[in-house]
């Protein structure tokens, strides 16, 4: 026991280590190494050498995710990405897969609101082959009849299957809605079933053809390479693609005032009681949003945080809680998921929950709360680049959402620089009556 806990402080010591931004004639640097430049026709490139172990990761991000669909035409992104391992012109269908397991490596890929990773971690001497695995589907991916018919009921499976395991999944979505009221930013990532069956062959080919394309993406390389030598190999497989035209420009979200907006939702499935609140915030990577994410921080995350600590481990008053921010391109909620025994403790959850957000209206938070709370958020910050997987896809995911990578050095001090006053402020403002609230019934 005392073994693990001696290595679970060496290596937050080490994270925390690691984790703090070098000077080099004043000015801050990253502690690891990275370049970044561009093809002519417009892929973004974004290559780190890290020589901890003989491997080699890469990630390839799409700015496209569901906020880029259309209403009647839900779950194209999802299906893509699914159709994405059917097979290119030169790969046959789920060869992709096999080739990577194949030679030891892993791969995954991600459908969110508005982004799509494709990733994979192999030997560093395998890059060349996974480099031509993904250049040949961003060039050439192989969109029959067959293929699509086939993506679109493992996609309609899978919904059944969510919505019957994920039992407050539902709810979930009404909340999403509410929050997000327009359309692009409020249906599911996965879409609806009498959408995706509508979906032709030529819907897919255009979807593909707008936004699966390289001046439309970013992509990652991290791990045991030689930087020159990657760079010649990314010229050789992504070179020749041929520039897209740029993709639609998305609308600017016009969301209504904020009001508050109680319902009542009916669970077929729930299994005990339970509510969701969501309050509309600060858009990502403003200045409000690093005092947000602190307090995130401060009310969910880790044992000892607020809401964890009175609901779940003191008063025990809730069998599950859960929740925080939730990004959306250039909008964000914050939510509050919680369930109970019966509607007694729910409503006495709801009260503790209220009760905690208002203590942090108008009750300074201690520094030693607040230092511990940073402190969570510091090492989690770091874990996104501790691994060379971790790496490609927190640099291609900063490159993708801000446009550079300029001010990465200083992101985590935005974060560790949020006062207590800050605190009290951004909770007068965003954290008012005007919240949504969702209660689950049991039938």
């Amino acid at each position: 026991m005392w073994r693990n806990i001696t290595k679970f402080f060496t290596l937050l010591l080490l994270f925390l280590i690691i984790g703090l931004s070098q000077e080099v004639n004043g000015q801050k640097t990253l502690p690891f190494p990275v370049s970044l430049f561009k093809l002519k026709n417009g892929l973004t490139v974004i290559i780190s050498e890290d020589f901890s172990t003989p491997l080699v990761s890469m990630a390839v991000i799409y700015n496209v995710g569901s906020i880029n669909e259309r209403p009647g035409k839900t779950g194209l992104s999802y299906l893509l990405e699914n159709l994405m391992f059917y097979g290119s012109r030169n790969v046959g269908r789920m060869q992709h897969i096999r080739f990577i397991q194949r030679i030891g490596g892993v791969l995954n890929a991600v459908t969110t609101e508005d982004k799509t990773i494709f990733y994979q971690t192999v030997p560093s001497n395998q890059l060349p082959l996974v480099l031509w695995l993904e250049s040949d589907r961003m060039n050439f991916l192989s969109i029959t009849a067959s293929n699509v018919q086939q993506a679109k009921e493992t996609v309609i499976d899978e919904i059944y299957h969510r919505i019957m395991t994920e039992l407050y999944l539902e709810s979930s979505m009404l909340l999403d809605q509410l929050v997000f009221p327009e359309f692009a930013y409020g249906h599911p990532v996965f879409g609806y079933e009498i959408d995706l069956r509508g979906i032709t062959v030529e819907d897919v080919k255009n979807f593909y053809q707008t936004y699966y394309i390289p001046n439309n993406a970013v992509l990652s390389i991290c791990g045991n390479i030689n930087k020159q030598k990657t760079r010649e190999l990314v010229q050789k497989y992504f070179e020749t693609i041929p520039k897209g035209e740029d993709p639609p420009r998305l609308a600017p979200a016009s969301l209504p005032k904020q009001k508050r907006i109680e319902k009542t939702f009916e669970g077929s499935l729930a299994s005990s009681p339970g509510l969701h609140i969501g309050y509309r915030i600060a858009p990502p990577y403003s200045n409000d949003f690093y005092v947000l994410s602190v307090i995130e921080y401060i009310l969910l995350r880790g044992n000892s945080s607020r809401l964890q600590k009175r609901l779940i481990h003191k008063e025990r008053i809730a069998n599950h809680l859960s929740g925080g921010i939730d990004k959306r391109k250039d909008l964000a909620a914050f939510k509050i998921f919680v369930t109970s025994n019966n509607d007694v403790t729910l409503e006495r959850s709801k009260k503790a929950i209220f009760s905690e957000l208002n203590k942090l209206k108008t009750t300074i938070i201690s520094n030693e709360e607040l230092r511990k709370s940073k402190n969570f958020l510091k090492r989690d910050f770091i874990n996104q680049y501790a691994t060379s997987s971790g790496r490609a896809i927190f640099l291609a995911e900063t490159y993708l959402s801000k446009g550079t990578l300029k001010d990465l050095p200083n992101e985590l001090d935005k974060y560790l620089n949020v006062s207590p006053s800050d605190i009290i402020g951004i909770m007068n403002r965003y954290f008012t009556q005007d919240y949504i609230l969702i209660n689950i019934k049991i039938k």
